[in-house]
């Protein structure tokens, strides 16, 4: 193979990397940014912080309590309705 051969397949496989890295990008751009609601998670399936003698994730005893929060996409928290009232940005008594 000669000079000119390998440039262009270095040149060819830089280009093949930058267009790889560009296109997953966007992927990682497009995640919608979360929050911690707290009352809105059906029991065992909280994503954390469900009070003492818990260890996280999953450990919540009843539906929609108070002190165990799921996580939601940003800005939709307050709004969920749940059938003891809706969520919370902090931990509430239920």
């Amino acid at each position: 193979m000669n000079k000119q051969s390998l440039t262009k397949i270095a040149g060819l496989t830089l280009a093949a990397g930058i267009t790889a890295g560009l296109a997953t990008q966007p992927a990682t751009a497009a995640k919608p940014k979360m929050e911690k609601c707290y009352g809105v998670a059906k029991a065992g399936q909280n994503d954390c912080s469900a009070g003492p003698g818990t260890s996280c994730a999953g450990t919540s005893t009843r539906d929609y309590q108070g002190n165990a929060w799921k996580l939601v996409k940003a800005g939709t928290c307050t709004k969920i309705d749940t059938p003891k009232g809706k969520g919370s940005l902090s931990p509430i008594q239920r």
